[in-house]
């Protein structure tokens, strides 16, 4: 008897159908083709002893079991349900094969019977949305994250008895419910950090404000315990909440690599990454034999920390320089590609120099000239280029973290920024794929910060101090149209040309001399 059921494979943060034939006749031999790894082909040793668990078997005849389309890879042991079930109903030990077409049957089987969770439910039930199944069958560990996606039933189980007597003897399984809005909303602002937390700072949490407002990369500059790391992880308690697409979009790649919570349906905050310096240039940008992504990726629409940043290997940063571009990771392999987005504010923080008291207000400097310029030069020129705000953290007194005042919350200085993204909603109308100031092309910098004479003159004289690229002439521009817009300004004015070119000040020409 031939019996038809599906589950999917995944490509890049997408599912692809896949069909499992199960053929059972004359013969012997248990016989697995459509190009399955090690995983799927292991799968008879635990597909057998869960079945056992309940009194059934694989049959002793000849089992054939075609993955199509036999030119993808299978791979992972999220087939070992579907196979199962296909194994009982094409040697009709169970009933009902028939309506198997109609579902994704999904789940990584343990030896008692029970299921394992698994990467990707969300695409998975997208695509049974996208191509009019009735419903999804898989762990119940998923089934949240799965039943964000509307228009197909999601049924979540914990062994394989259930599936059994769900095809077999018509007992029903209660499909999931998710009220995405309500979960959304309930979630859109529940951080663990607040900027009322951070005394003093004032310079800082300006910059962070003009770096949210505009989307624009950061890096702080300053010796430890000055407040580097402790103000980068409030970052995204003041960037614009998500809005349900985008959540939807982050939801996809956290499913795909596995980093969903069983009680988390939707990921409605911004990510926040902080990957330690050991970290290699695969696990960073994404990709591997089978293409994962990466950390940059897992920040898509959120916020990368990279602490301590001139103890990353040089390789690591470099790769990189591309993503903070084009704001997509492009994973190439001999037959075929995939795409990661990674549209993510990047916010670095380092020491001055190797002792860590360069420019310390209180604290005596023992590096010479050159081993803090070699500490620097540890980060690249094109590297520092890409990063919009240069920023020297200095040690908050003893007066100010003594202080009673209470510090400007997350939620005020949220507002201003929201105000600011919506003037660049506006301005960007009709731009595909644009949401902010740090996004635009110099075609459009052209179009959209234009100077005046005596603003020009300024520039230029910057450029020529500083030595500043063509690039950094054109993030100059785009940081002072974002502080024109935090103050409603129609026009790029003297001043805020002149704060952000203070913002430049770290550049690697004028560091260290």
């Amino acid at each position: 008897m031939l019996i038809r059921t599906n589950n999917c494979a995944l490509m890049g943060v997408s599912a692809v159908p896949v069909a499992v034939e199960v053929s059972v006749d004359n013969g012997i031999g248990f016989h697995l083709v459509g190009l399955p790894d090690s995983a799927v082909k292991e799968s008879q040793q635990r597909i057998e002893t869960a079945l056992k668990i309940y009194g059934y078997k694989i049959p002793g005849r000849k089992v054939v079991v075609n993955m199509a389309p036999a030119d993808i890879r299978k791979e992972g042991s999220a087939y070992d349900l579907t196979l199962a079930i296909a194994i009982l109903a094409a040697s009709e030990q169970i009933a009902g094969g028939e309506s198997l077409d109609d579902y994704y049957i999904i789940g990584e089987l343990s030896l008692d019977g029970t299921l394992q969770p698994i990467r990707g439910a969300l695409p998975i039930a997208l695509e049974a949305r996208k191509n009019g199944k009735k419903g999804v069958i898989l762990p119940a560990q998923n089934a949240r994250e799965a039943a964000i996606m509307d228009g197909v039933a999601v049924y979540g189980v914990s062994n394989i008895k259930q599936v059994i007597d769900f095809f077999d003897k018509d007992i029903p399984i209660e499909p999931t419910s998710i009220d995405v809005t309500n979960e959304f909303s309930d979630g859109l602002r529940s951080y663990e950090y607040d900027f009322s937390d951070v005394k003093g700072q004032g310079n800082i949490k300006r910059a962070m404000e003009i770096a949210a407002a505009g989307g624009h990369n950061v890096i702080l500059i300053g010796p430890p315990g000055s407040g580097k790391t402790m103000l980068a992880k409030r970052l995204p308690s003041i960037l614009p909440p998500l809005c349900l697409e985008e959540a939807l979009e982050t939801t996809k790649i956290h499913s795909v690599a596995g980093k969903m919570s069983r009680y988390k349906s939707i990921v409605s905050t911004r990510p926040f990454r902080a990957p330690h310096h050991t970290i290699s240039d695969v696990a960073l940008v994404g990709g591997g034999s089978h293409p994962q992504p990466g950390e940059i990726s897992l920040a898509h629409n959120g916020v990368l920390f990279l602490d301590e940043l001139p103890e990353f290997k040089r390789q690591v940063l470099e790769v990189m320089r591309q993503p903070l571009e084009e704001r997509c990771v492009t994973i190439s392999r001999s037959k075929y590609t995939v795409d990661f987005p990674s549209s993510f504010m990047f916010i670095a923080a380092m020491n001055p120099c190797p002792c860590g008291n360069y420019n310390h207000p209180s604290i005596q400097c023992t590096c010479k000239t050159f081993e803090i310029q070699h500490y620097m030069s540890k980060v690249s020129g094109p590297l520092m280029d890409r990063i919009d705000l240069h920023v020297e953290v200095v040690p908050v007194s003893h007066e100010e973290l003594a202080s009673e005042v209470p510090s400007e919350r997350s939620a005020d200085i949220r507002g201003r920024v929201v105000s600011a993204r919506e003037i660049q909603k506006k301005r960007f109308q009709g731009h595909e794929k644009l949401f902010c100031n740090a996004q635009m092309s110099s075609r459009m910098v052209r179009e959209f910060c234009k100077i005046d004479e005596n603003c020009n003159s300024i520039l230029k004289n910057a450029m020529d101090r500083l030595g500043l690229s063509a690039r950094a002439y054109d993030r100059i521009l785009k940081v002072s149209r974002t502080i024109a817009d935090l103050e409603g300004s129609p026009d790029i004015e003297i001043g805020h040309l002149s704060e952000a070119i203070n913002f430049r000040s770290l550049d690697r020409d004028s560091w260290g001399r």
